[in-house]
């Protein structure tokens, strides 16, 4: 599958994604509201699975037919790449957003989901799901 293939099915998880992110961040918003830190965190954690279990099987299916070991390796570098992305960037920009500028939680959300798409396709298409991860970058050797 072309890479462009590969992003567009990204892309359309990731709008299941963030149907799934916001509605949970809505009806944890109602039930603890002021802790709007803490509710979008567990709704970012819930979408991270919900994506998860799609790329395997919808986006990169051919590269996740493995055995559990390998798609227990993919969670764990999901989370590292995506994951941290994601629940880093909530924090630090659902911050900045809600409590310096006064912006609506949903808005933050949203907002905040938009700047962090591009860097996790990225990882997800170069280390996650890719046949042969890049664990380091191999410098030439210099002749002196």
């Amino acid at each position: 599958m072309s890479p462009l293939a590969r992003f567009l099915r990204f892309n359309l998880v990731g709008l299941f994604g963030i149907a799934t992110q916001l509605t949970t961040l809505t009806v944890l918003n109602h039930v603890h509201p002021n802790h709007y830190l803490l509710t979008s965190t567990f709704a970012v954690e819930l979408t991270l699975l919900h994506n998860f279990t799609w790329h395997v099987h919808y986006t990169w299916p051919a590269e996740s037919q493995r055995r559990a070991r390998k798609a227990l390796a993919q969670l764990l570098r999901f989370h590292l790449s995506n994951g941290l992305i994601s629940l880093l960037g909530n924090l630090i920009l659902m911050r900045l957003f809600v409590h310096s500028t006064h912006m609506p939680v949903l808005l933050a959300n949203a907002l905040t989901i938009a700047c962090c798409g591009l860097a996790n396709f990225l990882l997800a298409h170069h280390w996650v799901f890719s046949e042969t991860p890049q664990t380091h970058t191999t410098l030439p050797a210099c002749d002196n």
